[in-house]
């Protein structure tokens, strides 16, 4: 591959082209995506990339990928796919006059990869421990043993008081499964090993004394995706046979339901909480659920 030590920096991010892996450099601003700022870095094998793309980007820039593969990645496999595409931590952006600098790095990469298909094991660090977040209802943490919810009561339905503040070991569990709370009804919820297939809509969440619910503010993917990654990789080394689930999609609602929460949005769009652009998409989210 490329000379050890050679690097192409982009926006948000710098490249370090090893030997046996690529290791990304964040950059810390107000213009770098939180998660990024999060991971601080990440460290890719070889043998976790299954292909490396380039592709035109906007205004003027070009995008080198790498596409990690299935089971590779604790925390892309603990966002199932929900991040949005200028929060993945494994695209860069570059000036289109350096396209034919990406394209070289590209082919490089391309030349070294000898790994596909999905990944017996991960292959990518997990984010350090210990962690923790403030969801709507309660604060998560975890020290890389144990899992804690302990409820706010503020926020936590009385199904969650009645249950107590939580405590699960990683030999409990045997994945998560998270929601983005750049969606309605974002949650954190722990998959136990004697009900893991028990699936939940996002509604009955907020009653699941093994799961936080987020809100606005709360629970941010910054904060928690890499708690999530950190979970799911801890119960992956416990010998568990682990699970990242994507979210139960959501059944079809009442409209008066739909009507008030469009209502919802439509204060905290004139409070200024929410921008244009978010208030039409997540409108549009829940008109499509009618």
């Amino acid at each position: 591959m490329s000379r050890m030590g050679d690097v192409l920096a982009g926006f948000h991010a710098a490249w370090e082209f090893e030997s046996d892996s690529v290791l990304i450099r964040y950059e810390r601003g107000i213009r770098t995506p939180k998660l990024f700022q999060s991971l601080g870095e990440r460290r890719v094998p070889l043998e976790a990339i299954g292909g490396v793309t380039l592709t035109p980007g906007k205004r003027g820039t070009v995008v080198l990928r790498l596409e990690l593969r299935p089971g590779a990645d604790p925390l892309m496999e603990a966002a199932a796919g929900q991040l949005k595409e200028g929060g993945d931590p494994y695209r860069l952006v570059l000036p289109a006059e350096r396209e034919t600098l990406a394209e070289y790095y590209a082919d490089e990469l391309r030349a070294e990869l000898t790994a596909s298909g999905p990944a017996e094991e991960f292959l990518v660090g997990a984010p350090d421990v210990p962690l923790q977040f403030k969801a709507y209802d309660g604060k998560a943490s975890f020290d890389g043993q144990t899992v804690r919810f302990r409820w706010f009561w503020t926020g936590a339905s009385s199904a969650k008081w009645k249950a107590g503040d939580q405590s699960f070991s990683v030999a409990e569990l045997s994945g998560v499964e998270w929601r983005s709370p750049e969606v309605f009804e974002g949650y954190l919820r722990l998959l136990r090993r004697d009900s893991a297939d028990e699936r939940l809509a996002p509604e009955q969440v907020d009653h699941d004394p093994a799961a936080v619910v987020f809100g606005l503010g709360y629970g941010p993917v910054h904060e928690s995706l890499p708690f999530a990654a950190a979970v799911l990789s801890a119960v992956r080394s416990a010998g568990v046979a682990v699970a990242a689930v994507p979210a139960a999609a959501a059944p079809r609602r009442d409209p008066a339901d739909i009507a008030e929460r469009i209502r919802h949005l439509g204060e905290l769009h004139q409070a200024g909480l929410v921008t244009d652009e978010e208030f039409s998409v997540k409108k549009a989210e829940l008109l499509a659920e009618l």
